[in-house]
């Protein structure tokens, strides 16, 4: 069956290759595939929201969850515009809305995005899908830690994901055997979980935000990439401004999508 979801302003191309997911293709002008958490899904682009196909009753939660449906932007865009700069981002950026993904999908993407370009990140992603994901009816399902806990560098070679191979490896095991338990963190506050994911071999401080933003939906982290230091050093020298509040990491989307494209 279908589900629409009413959301005037949303743009699923801006909000699906930002830089914030790396599943997703586009299949025509208006339809975009992908699959998360092992739920593959056509989502079509309308005139004031979006239609899920297929979208089963048991999983409309899961996807008013990704998409972030209950979250007012129209409001946050407003609380924003109060700044010139960040008015003119949300502006060039409208329809953006931050996604939340599941943990471990977000922690690998954002461990293989180090010093890397969206699309050798894609094709690294669609590798380790193909080469150790499940196989389903219109692809391969994210691999998850137990699988990629027993492979080793050298089984990585397919990838070709260079010096992130052994991180990955890192991060897999560590939540493989419970010593980072990333359901558990939902019940934290960022501090407490940021803590834990720099336990990970090459988790820093861009890749824990990121994942901390794109995952935990804890918006007051502000991932921190060459295009967010170069905006903050030409424009918020003293950090992002009062309006932003706690969602901070809303405006920084805004913003990055604002600066890479000026």
């Amino acid at each position: 069956m279908d589900f629409y979801f009413k959301l005037p302003g949303f743009s699923l191309a801006r909000t699906l290759f930002c830089g914030q997911a790396f599943r997703w293709k586009q299949l025509d002008d208006v339809t975009f595939f992908g699959i998360v958490d092992g739920k593959a899904l056509k989502v079509r682009q309308e005139s004031k929201g979006i239609t899920l196909t297929p979208a089963e009753d048991r999983d409309i939660s899961f996807w008013e969850y990704y998409f972030d449906i209950h979250t007012d932007y129209d409001e946050l865009i407003k609380q924003f515009s109060q700044n010139e700069i960040l008015r003119k981002a949300c502006e060039y950026a409208s329809g953006i809305r931050v996604l939340r993904q599941p943990p471990f999908e977000t922690l690998i993407s954002f461990i293989i995005s180090q010093n890397n370009n969206i699309k050798r990140i894609s094709g690294i992603i669609e590798r380790l899908c193909e080469n150790f994901g499940n196989k389903i009816e219109r692809g391969y399902t994210f691999p998850s830690a137990d699988v990629l806990a027993k492979i080793s560098e050298d089984g990585l070679s397919p990838l070709r994901a260079g010096f992130r191979a052994r991180y990955i490896i890192d991060a897999a095991k560590k939540v493989a055997d419970g010593e980072v338990n990333l359901d558990r963190l939902f019940n934290f506050d960022a501090d407490i979980i940021k803590k834990e994911l720099i336990k990970i071999t090459g988790v820093g401080d861009k890749v824990a935000d990121c994942v901390l933003l794109f995952a935990y939906g804890k918006t007051e982290a502000v991932p921190k990439d060459v295009w967010i230091k170069r905006a903050l050093a030409r424009f918020f020298p003293d950090g992002l401004p009062e309006c932003v509040g706690e969602y901070g990491g809303i405006a920084q989307q805004f913003l990055f999508e604002y600066v890479r494209n000026i």
